[in-house]
């Protein structure tokens, strides 16, 4: 949640925190704000709202000086309003701070702050931080905030300034994501990559406790004993373009198409083409390792999870292995029943989720072995986990994640494809056979891709609906409830997904003429029973939208629409199936004139409680 960013150079602060504000709006849009530091004053400017609104009042003054912070925040504590935005400032205004994560602690900060006579104007936990800094302060900025982070109980990540030291910025972090950007004669601070990549692809990560004084020829970092640490610059592959639009409408549109990009990536890097043969690098796991695994717990939030439940009937389908899935938000609350020849997959697109983050620290105490899948290299996930398979996706923008969700499911298949092979639970013609297919699947996405016009006019047809049910069975069970998360996160319609032989057991009971059903019916081993499901619906008079493979005239009897998607394996269905329905919720979010790339009371991460 919530965004960062910060610069100390010799240019003009303003232009280059406005527009790292732009490239974190995804984090957070409740309200936004800069502080700019010049001649010993700090100048804050802030409000409610989107960028734009900032933006628009920077045109009646705009604050001058060559150091300064930004935040654009997701409200936790404290409604969005003016007050409520950051930066935050002490009793006498020499300090200010942006802040990500929630204090806990910060009531009895807060009494005991008043008592000594601060005076607070906000509702936030945030802004006992320039207070407890103010308090602090003795010789220099770097030890006040040292001192001050020793009393914080919860999580943050922050940027400070001061009229005391103006020549610096400092900045930690604890549970909440944050990065040093090295330029040439000026330094940047953010909490995503894509806010530095116009001007630096050089980072330093900054790890759990680290604080960092940085000024515009440099950095120095050390923990809270005091001792400078040794950190490594990180070049970084993406570049500023692949956080543009380049003439889509929205990000959302541009990373769907994408997407047979991310297949084809992870397809060329992993599968020895010639030999029909998988390869995976980063894995620390030895040979020996993944033969002796009894069973896989998959933790992950949100899409992710929907990605693991997909990962694991594939997992269970061609290793014979027993997988779990859990949110990792309910798994670090349980007793944690692991042992050594257990294996763990973490999955997050940012490698930042907090409750994943946690999973994967309590699960590392007991020994257990933790393949992250990740899409940003350097995350807090990448950088803790044992072992690592990255999504090559790309950034991506757009809250309401796709092409990242893709490169989750390809990954879990050639994960999976990889255990078969060392475990010898497939024969090589087997394996083989599957490999052909997926090589397939880059152009079949482009087939699905270049049918938009067709989704374009059924978007018209359903757009005005209130409520949605999405059915599927086995593989497909968890796209359905994929379909109806991405139409109901950035259309703002009801929408729930089922597994089809659960309708009848309660959902069953909403359906009539003005609550559509979306069903997922590829011709595969359960296609069947889909088809009867789809004649109970009809039987309530309910309009069906299917999803089927191409040929199919039997359901083209039964569903009041359908789209077609290409021929392959049953096993290799749900990668098709959900481009179709991600296009879906798009074009109705957009004839509904719905802000896609960020809906309302969602960020991109999820990096608090």
């Amino acid at each position: 949640m919530c965004g960062i960013i910060g610069y100390i150079g010799s240019k003009e602060a303003v232009p280059i925190l406005l527009d790292g504000l732009k490239k974190l709006e995804y984090r957070g849009y409740d309200s936004a704000g800069i502080a700019v530091l010049k001649d010993n004053k700090i100048e804050i400017k802030k409000s409610k709202g989107k960028i734009a609104r900032l933006e628009d009042l920077l045109k009646k003054s705009i604050p001058k000086g060559n150091t300064g912070l930004g935040h654009t925040r997701w409200a936790t504590h404290g409604k969005p309003n003016n007050l409520n935005a950051h930066p935050h400032n002490g009793c006498n205004s020499e300090i200010a701070v942006v802040h990500n994560g929630i204090i806990e602690n910060y009531l009895l900060l807060k009494e005991r702050l008043i008592s000594e006579g601060h005076n607070f104007v906000s509702e936030t936990d945030t802004e006992v931080l320039p207070h407890l800094i103010e308090s602090n302060y003795k010789d220099n900025l770097t030890s006040a905030v040292k001192e001050s982070l020793k009393e914080i109980e919860g999580s943050y990540a922050i940027g400070v300034i001061s009229t005391r030291d103006p020549e610096k910025i400092v900045a930690s972090r604890w549970r909440s994501p944050l990065i040093i950007g090295v330029g040439k004669g000026e330094m940047f601070l953010a909490s995503d990559i894509p806010a530095l990549l116009k001007y630096t692809n050089r980072v330093i990560f900054l790890e759990e406790r680290e604080i960092a004084t940085i000024t515009k020829d440099g950095v120095e970092i050390i923990n809270f004993e005091g001792k400078i640490l040794e950190k490594e610059i990180i070049n970084i592959e993406w570049d500023a373009e692949m956080t543009e639009k380049s003439g889509y409408k929205h990000f959302m549109l541009k990373e769907i198409f994408q997407e047979t990009m991310v297949i084809r990536n992870n397809l060329e890097d992993r599968i020895n083409l010639s030999t029909k043969s998988l390869e995976l690098y980063n894995l620390s796991l030895s040979l020996k390792n993944i033969k002796e695994i009894k069973k896989i717990f998959i933790l992950a939030c949100g899409t992710s999870y929907y990605a693991a439940l997909v990962g694991k009937y594939i997992l269970e389908e061609l290793t014979n292995i027993n997988v779990e899935v859990d949110y990792a938000s309910e798994f670090r609350y349980r007793k944690i029943l692991l042992d050594q020849k257990d294996l763990v997959m973490v999955i997050s697109q940012s490698g930042e989720t907090a409750d994943t983050i946690a999973a994967l620290n309590s699960c590392q105490e007991v020994g257990s072995h933790v393949l992250a899948i990740t899409n940003v290299r350097g995350s807090t996930i990448s950088r803790k986990a044992d072992s690592v398979i990255y999504l090559n996706a790309g950034p991506e923008i757009g809250v309401a994640s796709t092409k990242a969700f893709i490169g989750q499911l390809i990954s879990l298949y050639l994960i999976s494809l990889y255990f078969a092979q060392v475990r010898e639970s497939l024969n090589f013609s087997e394996i083989k056979k599957i490999i052909s297919e997926f090589i397939k699947l880059p152009q079949m996405a482009e087939i699905i891709l270049l049918k938009d016009p067709e989704i374009i006019k059924l978007s018209e047809e359903f757009c005005n609906f209130h409520n949605f049910l999405y059915l599927g069975r086995g593989i497909n069970y968890p796209i359905a409830l994929e379909g109806a998360l991405k139409l109901k996160e950035i259309s703002y319609i009801h929408a729930e997904g089922y597994p089809a032989g659960e309708m009848k057991h309660g959902p069953i009971a909403l359906l009539d003429k003005t609550f559509p059903v979306v069903v997922i019916a590829p011709r595969d081993k359960v296609y069947n029973k889909v088809i009867n499901n789809i004649k109970e619906v009809k039987a309530r008079d309910t309009l069906v939208l299917g999803i089927a493979t191409e040929g199919d005239k039997e359901i083209s009897n039964l569903a009041d629409r359908v789209f077609y998607i290409p021929q392959t394996l049953d096993l290799l269905y749900p990668i098709l199936a959900v481009i179709p329905l991600q296009l879906f919720a798009y074009h109705i979010a957009d004839k509904l004139g719905c802000d896609i790339d960020k809906p309302r009371n969602l960020a991109k991460s999820v990096t608090v409680e």
